[in-house]
């Protein structure tokens, strides 16, 4: 049964490689220098697309052009504005520190960076694009922290010292990570029909603990919250979980998703649910 199970899984891999779901489209991807940006540009290029990489580390597997920008600094995140090509048929913002970084740098790309890129580049996305954030599951709490989320609208990229300073965001708990990716989710679904009339779609992919070059980070900040999470999940996710989903949200079967947030997070939101609301079997 295992072996067949094993093989039945591998071919579902493979079908994924096979299937030209992103053909003739061109994807911007950013983060694309390792872990699930490395992995999504890589299948992204299986699948068909033309894809444009953009990290702060030269690295140029699976893709056709690379841009290399600090995604903290707003003149340069208008620089790469200015040089990407016009014609982008999806965005994948998966650039991202983690917890370990300084609060405001964390703040910076995960979310004002993010937002900053994304909005300079609707004049140069296709009509029916589709913009992909990866967000976390530690982002979870969000209807916690409305105020801040509120209070994070407009903040530009440079301002992203002065906001953590007034608004007391630390990296104590990993809070940076947890409210960069908290505000993110909300500002995904508040736009979730802002560009409708262009046919333009944002959705965000919440992976919970996978297994990249950061994950020792989380392990240090979480400390014992991180080790609750190992001892209940049967194993991290892995960059190959994840593409596969931010690769579908990027293709033409998921114009009727719009605005929304899918756990990828081997059932990690579901048990937090399940023992919210009194289901826990």
């Amino acid at each position: 049964m295992t072996v067949v199970g094993a093989h039945s899984h591998q071919c579902f891999k493979m079908s994924w490689e096979r299937a030209p779901l992103l053909k003739g489209k061109t994807i911007l991807v950013t983060g694309s220098a390792s872990g699930i940006g490395l992995e999504t540009a890589r299948l992204c290029t299986a699948m068909g697309a033309k894809v444009l990489g953009v990290d702060v580390t030269k690295r140029f597997d699976h893709v056709e052009e690379f841009y290399r920008a600090d995604l903290t600094d707003g003149a340069t995140i208008d620089a790469l504005i200015d040089v990407l090509p016009k014609g982008i048929d999806g965005i994948a913002n998966i650039a991202g520190l983690p917890p370990t970084a300084p609060a405001d740098k964390v703040l910076a790309v995960n979310l004002f960076g993010l937002k900053h890129l994304t909005l300079g580049l609707l004049p140069k996305l296709n009509d029916g694009a589709s913009i992909v954030n990866l967000a976390s599951l530690a982002g979870f709490g969000w209807s916690d922290a409305i105020p801040a989320i509120l209070a994070s609208e407009g903040v530009h990229v440079d301002d992203a010292t002065r906001f953590a300073a007034e608004h007391q965001i630390t990296n104590a708990g990993g809070r940076s990570y947890f409210f960069s990716k908290e505000a993110l989710i909300a500002w995904t679904m508040q736009n979730r029909w802002t560009w409708r009339d262009r046919g333009i779609r944002m959705n965000t992919v919440s992976p919970g603990p996978v297994d990249t070059p950061i994950l020792s980070d989380f392990l240090e900040t979480l400390g014992a919250r991180a080790e609750e999470d190992a001892r209940i999940m049967d194993r991290p996710g892995t960059p190959q979980d994840l593409a596969p989903i931010v690769a579908f949200l990027l293709s033409d079967m998921t114009t009727w998703i719009r605005g929304t947030n899918i756990p990828a997070d081997g059932g990690m939101s579901s048990n937090i649910l399940c023992e919210m609301h009194g289901l826990s079997s």
